[in-house]
């Protein structure tokens, strides 16, 4: 049977000790207090709580846990309650009408069967109709698990480990209506099986991590005294409460027992081809025939019928008796293998043979309550007293090689013969579950020995039983070497590594092959990513110590898996678990993909709900967006107006992020800044104004508030003030320059000059007329508009060289956090915008014939109270003075001086 991939149908026969509703019934969990709440006295007594701390969220430093505080002291329930062996009631093998309660009819289980309800049948239509039906049912797993996790990771972790059991059976339940009707090749099966081996390894974590909490505390753990007992149960119950690697090899059986039993489904299906009484009615037929015909057989038939017969006397049965024990022997181990040894003995008596449920049922320990109770009322005594004689015939039949080696294999099973076993093995689960099964199986038998409580006659069994030293590190090296092909490869299938760690409690080899997977050139499957993730939030919800590179990586490649997969919702609550500097790191990196304003605001609100530094992430956003490409900022002779680009187009937009939070103004100030000083360097003008008009007009204001409102009396901080004083300049820069581009475009409008007709008529000369008054009123309109541009330049392009306190692009406060890559770019621009504005001056009132203030243009340059002819290059003044000779040379032809004043007749004196 093909336990990895089999089909998974809902069981029928399905007993508490493995039904996922079962298993939610009996959990108890580890309850984890909200900070500062007391410890709930109604804690399910056998588990307790965690110390009154959060869940692991944001802090990742690993930390070994105070053990005493995991679980709460109390009355507590023994952690061993059952003998290795899952105990059989009492049966009354004449039972005659058993099959009717214990197996349903193929009709009445499908009534039962989630897989055939009209929901998921709707469902799985609808799904078939995707491209990909096993990634679109199970998408929803994304989100559904990070609700989990938040929702119980600060209150009970066990809990959390059975809603993601619960939420992983819903899935398989819905893919498998799928499977059933698209083949089981398609991609869906491929899903499906993904995500049944996680619910199966949950269901190991959450089996063997409860018992290693409750080790943990140490408070019930018996020592490694011994009281003495005449029972062989009492002896073992006392082995597995002081002795973990018993104990937990016993819950890797049950759970490697629990997972065939799902798989085993509706089990009636199987024996209806059986007979119902009589065992061997073929052959006992035959054998009727020939009392009555006198006639002798044609092929040699057993003559007798007791179980023994075949091989005592060396012969055969019929052909279809032989056929129906292969089957049934088959389906005997099968149901052996899932733990379900009482529906192997009803099943043996259903077929008339319950000599064969009379075998299955020595392996019980023996206890006679009477030796130590008190009570005169005499009590039932429990288990095999001659159970040493009836292992060492198991082991004997387990050897016999002329018997069905499927009948061999289940006498191994309970004589701990590993080699029988193993030969009827076809997967990874098979083989575990023998290896381990047999270890204790040897286990027991040792510590039997040791008491004092052994059998002679096991002692009889070979030496490589007795002496074996089975651990289970031996027990994976042994698959490691496995001849089978099937069950090697399977040892290196992602969830089998994992499952084969968690067995071994090796948390540094299980994070160095997640180190391994992540480095691999193929990429994991997302479930997968999704697994490992939530495998090591668990661990550090526990305390454990755990590698945190390692656990930095995997939380990163399922952080940038929910980017590509666009499950925004979900990437601030996982970048929360990086430590601080990074998750800024990462979300920030993050924002810089969303480009849709309608999702920023939520992205910021997830972030902040998450507790995620946002001031720090949205100003690390910006920089990096505007440093993207970055040209160096140095002084160029470029004097055309640059157009915006796509990536101008970026960094304009990133702003935006500076936005949505008032409380970001001060930073929002500072950014756009950055932004407007490399595209003024670069001249493009347009982008720098709209990035200036992304500014909130009010943002000064509302700086200034926000400082008054935390009480604080004091000036502003320095950085925040030169923001300001910086903003206020740009603002200037930008409206000289507009107010030059509305002069320049209106100078070069003049109203055209009106030619006039050639001919003399009155008509044309009418018409001259009227189009020369037009021309003269359009120009005479134009002219007064012209000055008025001409005086608004003038004044805004003196607002920005004259500009107070100190200057254009000057600090007032020098108080500030140096910021040496600022302060140089605020030079460069001195030196880049000011002698450009100059220049543009000059030329405005050159061109309005306005000679004289050009040349008292001059004196302000050279003033040393604004000191603006430090700004200029040797080149620019030289350029500067020769356009200023201009105007001189124009004043000189209107009969003034150089300098523009009228000039003084000379007068001689005799």
């Amino acid at each position: 049977m093909d336990w990895g991939q089999g089909e998974l149908l809902s069981p029928v026969v399905r007993d508490d000790e493995v039904t996922i509703a079962a298993r939610r019934r009996r959990k108890t969990t580890v309850a984890f207090p909200s900070p500062g709440s007391p410890v709930l006295s109604t804690v399910t007594p056998a588990r307790s709580l965690l110390r009154n701390t959060p869940l692991f969220r944001q802090a990742v430093t690993p930390r070994v846990p105070d053990v005493s505080s995991i679980l709460a002291p109390g009355g507590r329930t023994p952690r061993y309650t059952h003998t290795p062996r899952n105990a059989l009631s009492s049966m009354n093998l004449d039972d005659s009408d058993w099959t009717n309660s214990v197996y349903i009819s193929p009709v009445s289980g499908m009534e039962n069967t989630s897989f055939f309800t009209d929901d998921i049948t709707n469902l799985s239509s609808a799904l078939l109709k995707e491209d990909d039906p096993g990634e679109a049912a199970a998408a929803s797993l994304f989100p559904e698990f990070l609700t989990s996790f938040l929702k119980n990771s600060s209150t009970a972790v066990f809990e959390l480990l059975e809603d993601y059991q619960l939420l992983l059976q819903d899935k398989v339940d819905v893919l498998q209506s799928v499977v059933l009707r698209a083949g089981r090749d398609s991609k869906t099966a491929g899903v499906r099986w993904l995500l049944q081996q996680e619910n199966c390894s949950w269901r190991l974590i959450t089996s063997l991590y409860r018992d290693r909490v409750q080790l943990a505390l140490g408070d019930d753990i018996m020592t490694d005294m011994v009281v003495p007992s005449e029972s062989e149960k009492v002896v073992v119950e006392q082995l597995f409460q002081r002795d973990a690697v018993i104990r937990q090899s016993q819950l890797v059986v049950d759970w490697l027992e629990s997972i065939a039993k799902d798989q085993i489904g509706d089990f009636s299906d199987n024996i209806e081809y059986y007979a119902k009484n009589v065992c061997w009615e073929n052959t006992l037929h035959a054998l009727k025939l020939r009392r009555k015909s006198g006639a002798s057989f044609t092929i040699p038939l057993v003559t007798e019928l007791d179980p023994d017969a075949p091989l005592r006397q060396q012969r055969p049965l019929a052909n279809l008796d032989r056929e129906d024990d292969a089957r049934l022997l088959k389906n005997l181990f099968t149901l052996i293998r899932a733990g379900m040894t009482e529906e192997a003995q009803r099943l043996c008596k259903r077929c008339g043979q319950a000599w064969r449920a009379a075998t299955l049922e020595g392996w019980k320990l023996y206890h006679d309550p009477n030796r130590t109770s008190a009570s005169a009322e005499l009590q039932a005594v429990e288990g095999n007293p001659q159970r040493g004689i009836w292992k060492v015939c198991c082991w004997r039949m387990a050897e016999e090689e002329q018997l069905n080696r499927y009948e061999r294999a289940i006498y191994a099973a309970l004589s701990g013969n590993l080699k029988p076993i193993l030969a009827v093995c076809e997967s990874w689960e098979d083989c575990v579950w023998a290896h381990f099964r047999v270890m204790v199986d040897s286990l027991v038998e040792k510590d039997l020995m040791s008491s004092g409580m052994a059998h002679q006659e096991v002692e009889t069994l070979p030496r490589e039983y007795l002496e074996a030293n089975w651990t289970m590190e031996k027990v994976f090296e042994e698959l490691q070497a496995s001849e089978l092909k099937r069950v090697f490869e399977e040892t290196s299938e992602h969830y089998h590594v994992i499952q084969k760690f968690v067995i071994l409690g090796d948390l540094d080899g299980l994070l160095e092959e997640f180190s391994d997977w992540l480095t691999a050139s193929k990429p994991l499957p997302s479930h997968l990513l999704r697994f490992m993730t939530h495998l090591l939030l668990f661990y550090r919800s526990l305390g454990l110590a755990l590698k945190e590179e390692v656990c930095v990586d995997v939380l990163k490649a399922y952080v940038s898996l929910l980017i590509r997969d666009r499950q925004t919702d979900l990437v601030a609550s996982y970048v929360s678990q990086l430590p601080a500097e990074l998750a800024t790191v990462q979300y920030a990196a993050f924002l810089e993909t969303v480009s849709q304003p309608e999702l920023r605001p939520r992205c910021l609100q997830l972030a902040t709900d998450a507790g995620l530094d946002v001031a720090a992430i949205t100003k690390l956003v910006v920089e990096t967006v505007r440093e993207t490409n970055e040209t160096e900022f140095t002084h160029h002779n470029q004097t055309l107006e640059m157009g915006t680009t796509k990536e101008d187009l970026r960094k304009i937009d990133v702003i935006d992020w500076l936005l949505f939070d008032p409380a970001h103004r001060a930073e929002s100030l500072k950014q756009s800044n950055a932004i407007m000083r490399k595209f003024l360097a670069l001249q493009k003008h347009d982008a720098a104004k709209v990035v200036f008009s992304k500014v909130p007009e009010d943002s000064m204001r509302e700086i200034y508030c926000q400082w008054s409102g935390v009480g604080q009396t004091t000036a502003l901080p320095a950085e925040d003030e030169n923001a300001i004083r910086e903003h206020l300049c740009i603002r200037a820069y930008l409206e000289a320059h507009e107010a030059f581009t509305d002069w320049f475009s209106h100078s070069s409008s003049a109203p055209q000059k009106p030619v006039p007709a050639s001919e003399a008529k009155f008509t044309e000369r009418v018409a001259n007329e009227m189009r020369e008054k037009e021309y003269q009123a359009a120009l005479s309109a134009w002219s007064c508009r012209l000055d008025v541009l001409t005086e608004d330049v003038k004044e805004r392009i003196y607002n920005v060289l004259l500009f107070v306190d100190g200057g254009w692009m000057i600090d007032n406060r020098q108080d500030s956090e140096p910021d040496s890559e600022r302060s140089h770019q605020m030079a460069a621009l001195r030196s880049l915008c000011l002698p450009r504005l100059s220049f543009l001056l000059l030329s405005v009132l050159q061109n309005s014939s306005r000679d004289q203030e050009a040349l008292r243009l001059a004196d302000i340059i050279s003033s040393d109270q604004h000191r603006l002819y430090q700004v200029f290059a040797k080149e620019e003044l030289r350029r500067f003075l020769q356009k200023l000779r201009e105007s001189s040379l124009s004043l000189l032809d209107r009969g003034l001086d150089p300098l523009g004043y009228e000039l003084q007749p000379c007068t001689h004196t005799h």
